[in-house]
C-alpha cells in the first residue's frame, strides 16, 4: 500500500538529552522509541525535530545567577521556564536516540539554536514570530495531515501541534507514542489547550 503523500509523520526531539541518563530525561522517554519506528513505514514523509542548543544558551538555567531548572523567568517574547543545560549542539545528550531509525527522515528540523531565544515548536521559535522553514516544507510537499509523536508532550510536542492547527494543518497527537514532563500541572494544560486548537487526540 503506498503511503498517502499529504500525510506526515513529525517525531519530535527524541533525543538522548531527553531519555533516561539525558540532561532533562522525560520519564519513560525511550519507551515510545520501538512504536515509533514501527509506524515510519506507512508515512510518506517522516520529519524529525532536533532540539540544537549552543553552550550558554538563554533558556539554561545556569545562564542566570541565582536561578535553579524549572524557575520561571520573563523574556522579551514572554515567560520562559529555566531549564537544566541540555541538548548542547554536538553532544552525546543533543543526538538521536540510538535506536530511532533516523535514517528514515526526509528532513531534520534543528530548533533552538537563536542563544537568545528558545524553541519549542517544529514551526516557529518562542517569540512566535521566527519561522523554522517547516511550513514552507510541508506546503511544497502538499502535506495537509500531520501526525505527530515523542518528546515531551506537555512542551514541545504541545506547541508544535497547536502552531501547526493554527497554520491550517489537521494535526493529531498520538498519546501512546510521547512523554510528558507533566510539570506542574503542564501536562492537563496541554491537553486542555491542544483540545481547544482541534488537534484530536488518539
Amino acid at each position: 500500500m503506498i503511503p498517502d503523500p499529504t500525510h506526515a509523520l513529525i517525531v519530535i526531539d527524541v533525543q538522548n538529552g531527553f531519555c533516561p541518563g539525558g540532561n532533562l530525561a522525560v520519564p519513560g522517554g525511550d519507551e515510545i522509541v520501538p512504536g515509533i519506528n514501527a509506524l515510519m513505514d506507512g508515512f510518506a514523509h517522516v520529519i524529525l525535530t532536533q532540539d540544537w542548543h549552543p553552550s550558554g544558551h538563554s533558556s539554561f538555567a545556569s545562564s542566570h545567577p541565582g536561578k535553579a531548572p524549572y524557575d520561571l523567568v520573563e523574556m522579551p517574547y514572554g515567560p520562559q521556564v529555566l531549564w537544566p543545560d541540555h541538548c548542547v549542539q554536538g553532544t552525546e545528550d543533543a543526538a538521536f536516540h540510538p535506536d530511532l531509525r533516523s535514517h528514515m527522515a526526509r528532513t531534520i528540523v534543528r530548533k533552538g539554536m537563536n542563544p537568545a531565544v528558545d524553541s519549542y515548536s517544529a514551526f516557529f521559535e518562542n517569540d512566535q514570530k521566527t519561522p523554522t522553514g517547516l511550513d514552507g516544507l510541508l506546503r511544497t510537499l502538499g502535506v495537509t495531515r500531520l501526525t505527530m509523536v515523542g518528546l515531551a508532550t506537555d512542551f514541545c510536542v504541545n506547541f508544535s501541534a497547536v502552531d501547526a492547527a493554527k497554520l491550517g494543518y489537521a494535526v493529531t497527537v498520538q498519546e501512546s507514542l510521547c512523554r510528558a514532563i507533566d510539570l506542574d500541572g503542564s501536562l492537563t494544560a496541554a491537553r486542555q489547550g491542544l483540545q481547544a486548537a482541534g488537534v484530536s487526540l488518539a
